[in-house]
């Protein structure tokens, strides 16, 4: 099993998203990273976000997110 370029773009934006509150969410600006906005539009067409600019998780994103905080603190140094 590999990560590609484009996982690791989502996670990072996933990793973005505020894990304190169901109710907040993020806005992904015309002038954000090319990468982001790409992650953020495959993300909305896989249904983990609401909106392709960022917006809300989805409940198949909020499970995610609890993933990939877990892998974030196992990997963290």
């Amino acid at each position: 099993m590999q990560f590609n370029q484009t996982m690791i773009e989502e996670f990072t934006l996933l990793a973005k998203f505020p894990r304190d509150s169901k109710m907040q969410g993020i806005k992904l600006h015309s002038d954000a990273e090319p990468s982001l906005l790409s992650a953020a539009q495959r993300l909305f067409e896989k249904g983990i976000i609401d909106s392709p600019d960022g917006g809300y998780l989805t409940d198949l994103g909020l499970d995610l997110i609890e993933h990939v905080t877990v892998i974030h603190s196992a990997l963290q140094s």
